[in-house]
Parts: structure tokens; sequence; C-alpha cells
């Protein structure tokens, strides 16, 4: 079974050292990774979504266990046979 992890950062620039050491750690699991955000020549957008593909059942819930104590982080998932 392969999930689908949506991750949205309400301020970017405060939460992304935190969400990178999340990911590093679940890193072997993550078969996928996306990044979504405005940008323009002088302005780099505040929020940020990251779509996640995550290849172990069992390590998906534990990795959404770990972004969801990062304060600023929204999450939704999907799974699929």
């Amino acid at each position: 079974m392969t999930t689908i992890i949506g991750v949205r950062l309400d301020n970017r620039t405060q939460t992304a050292l935190d969400f990178q050491k999340v990911l590093t750690h679940f890193g072997c699991s993550i078969k996928t990774r996306l990044g979504l955000h405005e940008v323009a020549a002088n302005v780099c957008a505040p929020n940020g979504l990251i779509l996640l593909e995550v290849i172990h059942d069992d390590e998906a819930e534990n990795l959404k266990k770990e972004l969801k104590e990062i304060e600023g982080i929204e999450i939704q998932s999907m799974k699929f046979d």
C-alpha cells in the first residue's frame, strides 16, 4: 500500500528546520517528495505545500505523528492499495 501525505506549512521559514529533521529521520520510507510554493523574482511565499509518497504504512503513521508535533503544520493523507 502507498500513502500520500500532504503537508501545509503555515510559516515555512520558522518550521522548515524541524520539518526537514523529521523527513530525514523517515527518509528511507519516502519515495517521492514534491514541494509547492509561490515564488517571484524578489518574494518567497511564507506558506508551502509538500506532497510525500510513503511506501511503508506503519512508517507513514509514525511520520504523521511526528509532523503533528510541529506547530504550524496541517496534514492530510490518502491511501492506495
